[in-house]
């Protein structure tokens, strides 16, 4: 059901979405300080973490992050053992960035049992509708969001 947006209504959301997007950078560079780490590269390890192994082009590729990058993130990570480099086991000439996940967990996992259980309690007050309603609106901002990261990371 697509129904017009009043102006009053495209700004109230508009304003809502980057005051979420500004609370979100906020507390994940809270998180990751507390960590010993800078916000992006935090972040950069959620996302190793749950896309998994992966060479360093192809984290690059992902990330829109140069090669030099990947390197500098990389050499952090492991410092902070968050991560690893490793030959591939089909293709030894291949490196691998592998997370450590478990080291990740023992690190960030406190905070974000909490968070969880917060937006859990949030979550459960709405009503199914709602629900379906949020998980739409989530789902098709992010399709939104990676398809515009997809095209700036491969403007020529």
């Amino acid at each position: 059901m697509n129904q017009e947006l009043s102006n009053e209504q495209i700004q109230t959301i508009s304003e809502l979405g980057k005051l979420f997007s500004d609370a979100t950078i906020l507390m994940h560079e809270a998180i990751a300080r507390k960590a010993g780490l800078t916000g992006t590269d935090h972040k950069y390890l959620g996302i190793l973490i749950q896309k998994g192994a992966m060479t360093a082009g192809e984290f690059a590729q992902l990330t829109g992050l140069t090669g030099g990058a990947v390197t500098g993130l990389m050499d952090r990570l492991e410092k902070k053992s968050l991560a690893r480099r490793a030959f591939d086991k089909d293709d030894r000439r291949k490196i691998m960035i592998v997370p450590e996940t478990e080291n990740a967990m023992q690190l960030l996992g406190g905070i974000f049992a909490l968070l969880q259980s917060k937006i859990v309690g949030i979550i459960s007050t709405f009503s199914a509708g709602e629900k379906r309603a949020i998980e739409k609106y989530l789902r098709s901002t992010m399709a939104v969001m990676n398809e515009i990261t997809y095209e700036l990371n491969n403007e020529q």
